[in-house]
């Protein structure tokens, strides 16, 4: 990883923290998207302590269109190459809200922010190439089906599924990058880090909630869970670098279900994106 530029969303705890200290360690230039200024200095001041690095951070709340937009146009004129793009930021919401762009939190956080990333950084990649995007997706996708009706889930909200359903936009998502950027040198994968014992769904009440904290007395640590995030990021197997549209788990390649490999869903899912995104 010496001298590569790693942009990596949702970077100032978890998985997304071990993953940027790790690539640190390894000599990679860190690009940092964190909303929390001060989890973000720390967390800076951590990646520098770790060994050299001309390390950077930029501040945006991924949940606005409009933030999504400037984040990504300011990194693109910042940043001459780009080797790779982690998609890691995420999050679920026990109650439905809606952001100011009309969608709700978790569609716009989860999928969106991944969506005009990638679009808006496909340039600097591709000068790169080769180049990796990463989408931390999860096996939150199984059982759960997309209603192109009803997107922004305004009936019947309930936390785990619509969380589960941007996990599906997010292999769908790395599946279609794969198709449209054949060719270009940049690959897009997506994958599972496992149920990790993180600030994840901190933010949930109730009998779910509780039962969540409770499972995580029984999960993975964040250095187990962000494993694969390093793996697909740095590993210079040939299983890796000829990867492309693939779903990972323990850093191998799994199979994620039917609905997350419905081509046609996921030019839905594009389209649909792309109209939602604008300009």
């Amino acid at each position: 990883m010496q001298e590569k530029t790693v942009v990596i969303t949702g970077a100032t705890s978890g998985i997304g923290q071990v993953a940027a200290e790790k690539l640190s360690a390894m000599g990679a230039h860190l690009v940092l998207v964190a909303r929390d200024p001060e989890r973000g200095e720390a967390t800076l001041a951590r990646l520098r302590q770790l060994g050299p690095g001309n390390h950077s951070i930029h501040y945006a709340d991924l949940s606005r269109l409009s933030e999504m937009k400037r984040v990504a146009d300011e990194i693109a004129t910042a940043e001459r190459r780009i080797d790779v793009l982690i998609n890691n930021a995420g999050a679920m919401f026990g109650k439905r809200q809606v952001t100011e762009d009309g969608l709700e939190l978790t569609f716009a956080l989860n999928h969106m922010s991944y969506f005009v990333l990638a679009n808006r950084l496909y340039d600097r990649l591709r000068a790169s190439a080769p180049a990796r995007l990463i989408n931390t997706a999860s096996d939150a996708h199984r059982g759960r089906k997309l209603d192109f009706s009803d997107l922004q889930s305004s009936r019947g909200y309930k936390g785990f599924p619509v969380y589960g359903r941007t996990k599906l936009c997010n292999i769908l998502h790395a599946g279609e990058l794969a198709r449209r950027w054949a060719g270009s040198g940049v690959t897009a994968n997506s994958l599972h880090p496992g149920f990790v014992n993180t600030r994840f769904a901190g933010n949930v009440s109730g009998v779910f909630g509780l039962g969540i904290n409770l499972a995580k007395k029984f999960a993975l640590t964040p250095e187990q869970g962000a494993e694969t995030i390093i793996y697909l990021a740095s590993s210079q197997d040939d299983s890796v670098v000829k990867a492309n549209g693939l779903y990972f788990s323990k850093c191998k390649v799994a199979t994620p279900t039917a609905e997350a490999r419905d081509a046609d869903s996921a030019r839905r899912l594009w389209d649909e994106s792309e109209r939602l995104a604008g300009n």
